[in-house]
């Protein structure tokens, strides 16, 4: 169930909604991060974006640089692969701390000078 009370409602200004259309139809960046940055829910955003499409909202369409675009593509991909590795990293993490615990050892080094000295 919902917090008791009134709702809030927002209401937005027409120039407000086409300007955070036209953000978030820059190449390279999502829906979720331009709604995130304006404190909207993304549905919401793309409740607009559908408006824009039909009609009902105007927006003038933003030239943006190739280079700005390309930089921006490179950061998300970049942004993708950090979040990639953060959890291969958390997972490697995990697989030391449970050899270790199951050898009895407290860290994999000492496992490998055990082995050598056999």
């Amino acid at each position: 169930m919902g917090k008791p009370g009134p709702r809030t409602v927002y209401r937005y200004s027409a120039n407000f909604k086409a300007t955070a259309v036209r953000l978030s139809r820059l190449p390279g960046v999502m829906v979720s991060d331009v709604a995130a940055s304006l404190c909207i829910h993304p549905f919401m955003l793309s409740k607009w974006r559908k408006q824009a499409r039909e009609g009902l909202i105007l927006t003038k369409e933003i030239d943006i640089d190739k280079d700005v675009a390309a930089e921006l593509k490179e950061l998300r991909k970049l942004k993708k692969d950090f979040e990639r590795l953060k959890l291969e990293h958390e997972l490697l993490k995990k697989a030391i701390a449970f050899t270790s615990a199951r050898k009895g050892t407290s860290s994999p080094s000492s496992s490998t000078a055990r082995k050598r000295s056999r």
